[in-house]
């Protein structure tokens, strides 16, 4: 175990050094050595009397599982201090901000001194890491304190090193925890399977937050105006070129009868005209559709931030991009609405859409074909339409709670 703690720390130390020469050239790696720098900063004025409740996620997917949890806390203890920590900056620069937490930084790199100062200077009375996060000499170091430490929305799969035959190691960090709140049953089948008993199925928190979202959903008057009238309307959220690809080339045709709704994943001017330029319809973005006329148009592009998550409501039904890619982007948030869900190939790994196919909600395309042949059903077959949004809905409200749950367990 010791050998295999110093390999680990040599390799943070590595990859710190790799960080450091990327930022000259690499803007994330840029961002990331500073906010480490200024974590330190913050911390030396930070008023930790009294303890701290300290939530740790990676980027911004995690954020909004930590989230409900956050101010479900501070509902119940308006004083209570919080501190929220980034691995990633897109995670932190979009958040720095948020005002439901006291401090909100950058985790500094793995290691027992960092550890030390960072759980000295915060003073957490009760931790949460969220879904994937496992830091070694952090978790070790909360451990030998005896601070409450909590894995909330976890998710494991049998290819992880936990359940490996040399994962000795890893599978140590996992007694670290006081509980491990999972989203499924082959999650705590897997941690009771390597003797980890300290476990429950309590489901995703992440929807608990789409349903705050939902409820809080804004009237977005562009968008409502543009889809006035219109017999189809398709919302496409998050969206990459190959995803673009598939949808233009449905909607340029003149014998479709839908209005399109399109947020590409990246809105520099750069990227939104090369999406206009295949157009070959008329359209209007969101920054021009003051005046515009919005009924004649056939393609609405979303080019601001912010709003996706109130406009999928919109829609008769939705796509999410990325699963050409990497993989695909949330496809609760238009699902919450009780629409159905079309996603490309790239989705084995997110629970939800899998389960989303399953019960009848989600649908996986790996081609332009394949979405006409979905979008054309249910054009043209409203029942079908109708019973693959009421599975998309039922299936979110059946999972709500998460929350709750992990609330009455460890908030007193």
């Amino acid at each position: 175990m010791k050998i295999v703690s110093a390999v680990y720390l040599l390799g943070m130390w590595v990859y710190g050094l790799c960080v450091r020469l990327a930022s000259l050239f690499n803007e994330k790696a840029r961002l990331l050595c500073a906010g480490r720098s200024e974590t330190w900063r913050k911390l030396s004025g930070f008023n930790n009397q009294g303890g701290t409740i300290w939530v740790h996620a990676a980027s911004l997917g995690e954020f909004e599982q930590g989230r409900p949890l956050i101010e479900a806390i501070k509902k119940k203890h308006p004083d209570q201090k919080v501190v929220l920590s980034f691995y990633s900056p897109s995670g932190y620069e979009v958040r720095k901000n948020y005002a439901m937490a006291d401090l909100v930084c950058y985790l500094p790199a793995d290691g027992p001194a960092n550890a030390k100062r960072f759980i000295d200077a915060i003073n957490p009375t009760a931790v949460y890491f969220v879904k994937y996060e496992f830091w070694h000499f952090f978790l070790k170091e909360v451990k030998k304190r005896g601070i409450p430490l909590y894995g909330i929305s976890m998710i494991f799969r049998k290819q992880q090193p936990f359940f490996s035959t040399w994962g000795d190691w890893f599978r140590n960090m996992l007694t670290f925890f006081t509980h491990i709140y999972v989203q499924d049953k082959v999650s705590a089948e897997l941690l009771k399977g390597i003797g980890v008993e300290n476990c429950s199925v309590v489901g995703d928190t992440r929807f608990d937050r789409v349903r705050q979202i939902a409820d809080s959903a804004k009237e977005v008057d562009s968008v409502k105006a543009f889809v006035s009238g219109a017999h189809q309307v398709i919302v496409a959220g998050s969206t990459w070129p190959p995803d673009e690809d598939i949808l233009l080339s449905f909607i340029n045709r003149q014998d479709v009868d839908a209005k399109l709704v399109i947020a590409p994943h990246e809105i520099d001017k750069q990227r939104v005209d090369s999406l206009c330029a295949k157009l070959r319809v008329p359209y209007v973005r969101f920054t021009d559709a003051q005046g515009a006329d919005l009924a004649s148009a056939k393609v609405f592009v979303v080019n601001t931030i912010g709003i996706l998550s109130s406009i999928y409501r919109y829609g008769s039904v939705t796509y999410v991009g990325g699963g050409f890619g990497v993989g695909i982007h949330n496809t609760l948030e238009p699902a919450i609405y009780g629409l159905p869900v079309i996603f490309g190939p790239n989705h084995l790994k997110f629970k939800e859409a899998v389960d989303l196919i399953d019960c009848g909600g989600g649908f996986s395309i790996a081609s332009g074909e394949d979405f006409e042949k979905i979008i054309s059903r249910f054009f043209t077959d409203p029942d079908a339409l109708h019973a693959a949004g009421k599975a998309a809905g039922d299936y979110c409200r059946s999972m709500l709670g998460a929350t709750r749950a992990i609330m009455d367990d460890t908030v007193k």
